[in-house]
């Protein structure tokens, strides 16, 4: 689905854009343990790849909870937990995996579900935000998912999120200060609220601008379109720098100086 985002809302938009270099935001609700936020990624990459104008574009991750209340339990992978949760046969559970897997290696990810640890996703998400002060939370992002979806890691565990800041260049000191104490959960809570207002009911959820919203992941053409129309307003209302010039003798690139 694609929606245009209510002004009410426009106005709350609080994170103020580099006035030297002015970049275009598209905001990404997701959770780390959501199987499609992780493919979401690769199609939102995909049309960034494709974008002759990438590099005025700028991505930043929010935070959103499928499961709030998830008790972590490494013992239990996420098939079983599904299985539990929605009062499925574990083969029923198994089949709806298969399914998502497939897609995922469609888009070269490698999930390996039967090894995922069942976890709660908000240290995860303190630690993207941690990341983000650092300018490391796309790195952040990827490897949370990698750990989760690929390497069957549990995100909840502080050595876990320790070998992936080492992995991405954050000190190990700051980064464990940061994991026992309760930073940054306000941050996290911020974003859970302004996904209520924002509507958010699930995710991948991508806003574009505060212009425009993408919900789920959707094909390639879907995000070039959106990313285009988005850019193409954006670009139109940024103001034009006009200076006041004091006239004096110049040289000109047809060779003529006067």
């Amino acid at each position: 689905m694609i929606s245009c985002i209510p002004k009410s809302i426009l106005a709350q938009n609080t994170n103020q854009q580099e006035k030297t270099n002015p970049k275009m935001k598209i905001e990404i609700w997701s959770d780390v343990m959501c199987p499609f936020c992780y493919i979401g990624k690769r199609k939102i990459e995909a049309a960034l790849a494709q974008f002759e104008n990438a590099n005025d574009v700028e991505i930043e991750w929010k935070s959103f909870q499928l499961n709030p209340n998830m008790v972590t339990d490494p013992s239990k992978n996420v098939i079983e937990h599904l299985s539990e949760a929605k009062g499925i046969p574990l083969e029923q559970a198994k089949a709806m995996n298969v399914h998502v897997t497939k897609m995922a290696a469609e888009h070269n990810l490698n999930y390996n579900l039967n090894e995922a640890v069942v976890a709660n996703s908000f240290k995860a998400h303190r630690f993207s935000h941690y990341a983000k002060t650092k300018g490391k939370q796309l790195e952040a992002e990827e490897a949370l998912f990698k750990a989760y979806f690929t390497d069957g890691l549990n995100t909840d565990d502080n050595e876990t999120l320790l070998k992936i800041a080492n992995k991405i260049g954050l000190e190990k000191e700051e980064t464990n200060k940061v994991l026992t104490s309760n930073q940054f959960a306000d941050e996290v809570r911020k974003d859970l609220t302004e996904a209520q207002q924002l509507g958010i009911s699930g995710v991948p959820f991508f806003v574009f601008d505060r212009k425009y919203a993408i919900s789920g992941a959707q094909e390639a053409s879907v995000f070039e379109n959106t990313l285009s129309k988005a850019y193409t307003e954006w670009k139109a209302a940024q103001p034009q720098s006009k200076l006041s010039v004091t006239e004096g003798a110049v040289c000109k690139p047809d060779g003529t100086c006067d």
